[in-house]
């Protein structure tokens, strides 16, 4: 149950495969894992929508080009009739009554529903787990975290238990679990997927949150251009004839442990003999800069969950906000002629793979130790939010495991709105590096 969701899709349009065959498969491997990453299911409606789309193809129809393909989605984000409850036990028992207009996309693209997958209490932490239904664990080393917030969701694409998943990320939440889960993950341009429904507080989903953005976890580079067709209505997969290449591989700011950058390192070298003109590059706005950037905006975005003397001075107020804004305008646009000069931008997800489960404390005072130093876990994290300040394409590709055994992945950087490149890099190198490996 490790294929693609086009190869999924092709299999039951050619009739090799029923698509309640696919979702019976599915719920089984669901109930057999122990990574207790699916966490709700709606196991009556997906063999239901099953059956009609069977039932279509026998008669030559079909709905888009996801028809009879199971999916997940992450849950936090709206689905009608299925609960929804970001973590948190005031949310236990919500149930929208209608589903987030990606969602909506998915279903009308002929995606079946499978169920919800696990998120930390509000996708506040690089970690899952949560009172209403504990921890989720990586299908790699049970004893590791899977990542997050969408660490329900890699787990689950990683371990086979879905086609692909509907994710989110403001910070890291697709990223940091797909480097860590060992899948492809992609954090599309800021406002190219629809971000209404996505439920972060009692009373949210009106409005998307600022930054925040709704994008795909799957098992190949060729699926996340498969869905992303779907959610943004345009073919995002690009090639150049030559990529241009620009390698961000360590920064004081953010050191990189040893094992991750020989693997970065390595992965770059490929790059350079599969044909790309690959340069180490200075970016236009400094790491420092970027992540203070990164936190004044994102932990203005999430204010709801956050107690007041938690929110930074700087956007403390509608005008201190306006001032940043106006910084991160000025920031996107030199980072718009950078890019002219590159296809690509590539650079770490976090400083280091998975690590073992730490729920004491909370995300700001727990550490992790990277080669023999113990680093506080915000410190690891801030390669991700440069890029999402920026509102910037990233892909996470797989790059290989460390000594032992655990996935190491980097990220893929486009120009706002270049999705298509950064898909299209991820599709390239993945005949060289190898991709998606099923855990063992």
């Amino acid at each position: 149950m490790h294929a693609g969701a086009r190869e999924l899709a092709r299999a039951v349009s050619e009739k090799s495969v029923s698509s309640r065959e696919l979702v019976r498969g599915f719920l089984d491997r669901i109930a057999a894992s122990e990574l207790n990453a699916v966490v709700t299911l709606d196991a009556e409606r997906a063999l239901a929508d099953a059956a009609a789309a069977d039932s279509e193809t026998a008669r030559g129809l079909s709905r888009g080009p996801l028809h009879g393909v199971p999916i997940t989605v992450k849950d936090a984000i709206a689905t009608a009739g299925l609960r929804t409850t970001c973590g948190s036990p005031e949310l236990a028992s919500y149930v929208p009554s209608s589903d987030a207009p990606a969602v909506a996309l998915l279903r009308a693209a002929g995606a079946i529903v499978l169920g919800k997958t696990n998120v930390p209490v509000w996708c506040g932490d690089i970690q899952t787990y949560n009172d209403v239904f504990g921890a989720t664990s990586n299908p790699w080393d049970t004893s590791r975290t899977p990542g997050g917030s969408s660490g329900g969701s890699a787990a689950a694409v990683a371990d086979g238990l879905c086609g692909f998943d509907l994710a989110s990320d403001i910070a890291g939440s697709i990223r940091i679990p797909a480097h860590f889960c060992g899948v492809y993950g992609l954090k599309p341009s800021v406002g190219s997927v629809p971000g209404e429904g996505y439920v972060d507080h009692v009373g949210g989903g009106a409005v998307a949150p600022d930054g925040n953005v709704l994008g795909p976890i799957c098992r190949s580079a060729e699926d996340l251009g498969l869905a992303m067709s779907v959610l943004s209505g345009v073919s995002t997969s690009v090639a150049p004839e030559r990529f241009r290449v620009a390698a961000w591989l360590d920064d004081p700011a953010c050191p990189v442990g040893s094992e991750t950058a020989t693997l970065l390192d390595r992965a770059v070298t490929e790059f350079g003999a599969a044909g790309a003109r690959v340069r180490r590059a200075v970016p236009p706005t400094g790491f420092e800069e970027l992540w203070q950037l990164h936190l004044d905006m994102v932990l203005a975005a999430v204010t709801y969950n956050l107690p007041e003397d938690a929110l930074p001075a700087a956007t403390r107020t509608h005008r201190g906000w306006l001032a940043r804004a106006e910084d991160r305008a000025r920031a996107r646009q030199a980072w718009d002629r950078w890019f002219g000069e590159w296809d690509v931008l590539v650079c770490p997800v976090t400083a280091m793979p998975a690590f073992p489960h730490d729920h004491e404390g909370d995300i700001g005072s727990r550490v992790v130790e990277i080669d023999g130093e113990k680093r506080p876990h915000m410190s690891t994290i801030g390669w991700c939010g440069l890029f999402s300040v920026l509102g910037l394409p990233t892909v996470v590709i797989p790059l290989g495991r460390t000594g032992s055994g655990l996935p190491v992945g980097m990220q893929v950087v486009a120009r706002r709105g270049g999705d298509g490149v950064a898909v299209g890099f991820a599709e390239w190198a993945a005949g060289f590096l190898g991709g998606f490996v099923a855990p063992r």
